[in-house]
């Protein structure tokens, strides 16, 4: 498929990867002849094969933020997608914590593996990078102080990632006028911790973006068992936006979602 997006792995808490209850893989982008791995964590390159994703075709590999289930098996997948420097190639984009680290915490990728890369780079919120005929805007995630999501424009279609983040008003203004959002929704309705979204939260959300389609993700354990696929089925009664809850290995074609075939570009807004 031309163009698609790959969910392998949908798990979002330490009990839900721990035990593997649901994958921890990340989600992969085939944008035409881009390929984008997001949030490569735990088993991030057996599920790819798992899912018949080819690690040597990875365009770019993104972080969100510097937390395991978001980039465990980071170093791992820049040494698949370069034979470990053989082929030094791609992009690695991520938060300035994943890259260069903090008072607190080592960074998430070793000096050794950003060396493979054929580019590296720190993004904030509002940064705006081109690769290939893709562009890319890192947005708000207010999660941990350098936590970013991502939002990527194509030719024809507008797709948002919201990584791990509380409801904001920057949180709906970043992702407004996407056809696809991916949206973390770590909680069923009812229940909440800071840095995430629940049901309730995702509704406010998606009543002000509005996209063509929904798809949550990135479930925790108390999630699973007031089952993500009811879950959506409540959030999409309250709002006009079709939702749905990924399972590992689900693919979406994003043309199917596109609100006009004319040239969305990054310089029209």
């Amino acid at each position: 498929m031309k163009n698609s997006i790959i969910f392998l792995g949908t798990g979002g808490d330490s009990i839900v990867v721990g035990k593997q209850i649901r994958a921890s893989g990340g989600i992969v982008f085939k944008f035409g002849d881009s390929q984008f791995h997001l949030d490569p964590g735990p088993g991030a390159i057996v599920r790819a094969k798992q899912y018949d994703v080819n690690p040597r075709e990875t365009t770019a590999i993104l972080v969100s933020h510097n937390h395991l289930n978001h980039c465990g098996d980071l170093n791992a997948t820049i040494a698949a997608m370069t034979y470990s420097g053989i082929d030094k190639r791609g992009v690695f984009a991520c938060d300035e914590e994943t890259l260069h680290g903090s008072q607190l915490e080592k960074p998430g990728v070793s000096n050794y593996h950003k060396s493979l890369v054929e580019r590296f780079i720190a993004l904030k919120p509002g940064m705006r990078i081109g690769i290939n005929d893709v562009n890319i805007v890192a947005t708000t995630a207010k999660h941990t102080p350098t936590s970013i999501g991502f939002k990527f424009y194509t030719q024809n279609f507008v797709v948002s990632y919201t990584s791990d983040t509380d409801y904001s008003k920057e949180l709906v203004d970043d992702h407004k006028d996407s056809d696809v959002i991916i949206i973390n929704c770590k909680y069923p309705l009812g229940l909440r911790q800071k840095g995430h979204m629940n049901s309730e939260d995702v509704v406010k959300f998606l009543e002000k973006t509005n996209p063509k389609l929904a798809i949550l993700t990135h479930f925790g354990v108390k999630m699973l068992d007031a089952d993500p696929i009811y879950e959506a089925r409540e959030i999409h009664k309250k709002i006009t936006s079709q939702v749905i809850a990924a399972k590992d290995g689900l693919v979406v074609n994003p043309v199917s979602y596109t609100a006009s075939l004319k040239q969305r570009k990054l310089n029209s807004f």
